[in-house]
């Protein structure tokens, strides 16, 4: 038996979520629906320019680990925080949604890292992301017992930013695969994909990683096309199993020649899209960790992602586990 169901590797961050016009996009050299990485002065300076603002603990992965717990799953987090005021906010709210989290606090200094994300009026968010502390995640932060006892262990591709957790990545997928657990990666977003094309496509095709989450953008990037269904077809060869988001389009799993398309769950309202895709990843996880079949495990994280886009922040306030059973996912 296993003593976790979904582990999850990244980059532990408190999220500070405001609102803005497209003007304050442009003002202040914001990239639009993407995830920049800052430095601390450019943080301190967007802070101090930042209207009334929500703090809430983040990190992709560390979304999708809170998701998993959500729906009543055994989750586990790895991610590096400082010895700080928002390291010890990181920490409590993930321990307090039932994620088992013990990576030591690293000092205090750099401090905890810390994502300024703005709220277009058409939901979409704008990442700037000071990695902090982030980047002393290595080795020696890997607990090789958790590993060996989870199902799954899933890593977000924004961890190719600090040089050393790719170290941690590899030795996690190492102990996985030697305990008979298999691995998975969500691409993160098509500037990272162009960042890391080669390697993330080396982890596919060496079997380093199972399971690929990815959005169309992100596909589309990764095989450098604009043909969505050869990027599909190009993605099936090269990974066991891989789930494709197409945001209101729903999604499509591909595995070998099977394609299962899901549509979108219907919602009232898009608030916020933080943390879609991080919980689309912690629905279906959840549900493939069960045992589910494949287009259960797709409508569950169709569910938690239609869930978290109606709501500013990017951690569902409501119980998906409730959610899924009314919908007779579970």
């Amino acid at each position: 038996m296993s003593r976790f169901d979904v582990l999850t590797v990244g980059n532990a961050i408190v999220d500070i979520l405001a609102r803005c016009d497209e003007k304050f996009l442009v003002d202040n050299g914001i990239i639009k629906g993407a995830m920049n990485l800052i430095d601390g002065d450019r943080a301190e300076l967007l802070y101090s320019r930042m209207g009334p603002a929500v703090e809430a603990s983040g990190g992709s992965a560390g979304n999708t680990a809170a998701g998993v717990a959500n729906f009543g799953g055994r989750a586990a987090y790895f991610g590096k925080v400082a010895d700080d005021q928002l390291g010890e906010i990181f920490a409590h709210d993930i321990r307090a949604q039932g994620v088992h989290y013990r990576t030591h606090a690293k000092g205090i200094s750099p401090p905890t890292a810390r994502c300024m994300i703005f709220v277009t009026p058409d939901g979409e968010r704008s990442l700037n992301t000071y990695l902090g502390a982030c980047v002393e995640l290595g080795p020696e932060d890997v607990e090789a017992d958790v590993v060996a006892d989870a199902l799954v262990t899933y890593f977000e591709g924004y961890l190719w930013d600090p040089p050393r957790a790719k170290e941690a990545i590899v030795e996690c997928c190492r102990i996985a695969h030697e305990a008979g657990r298999e691995t998975s990666m969500t691409l993160s977003d098509s500037f990272c994909v162009g960042r890391y094309r080669a390697e993330f496509l080396e982890l596919m095709r060496s079997g380093t990683v199972d399971i690929v989450f990815a959005n169309r953008d992100e596909a589309l990037s990764l095989y450098e096309t604009t043909d969505f269904d050869l990027a599909l077809d190009s993605i099936a060869k090269d990974c066991k199993l891989a789930a494709v988001t197409m945001s209101e389009d729903g999604v499509v799993i591909v595995r070998g020649d099977e394609r299962i398309r899901i549509p979108a769950t219907p919602i009232a309202q898009l608030v916020d899209t933080t943390g879609a895709g991080d919980l689309f990843a912690a629905g279906f996880l959840f549900g493939y960790t069960k045992g589910l079949d494949l287009e259960t495990c797709g409508k569950l994280g169709c569910l938690a992602a239609g869930v978290v886009i109606q709501q500013i922040g990017p951690r569902p306030m409501s119980s998906l586990e409730d959610l899924a059973a009314k919908a007779g996912l579970i």
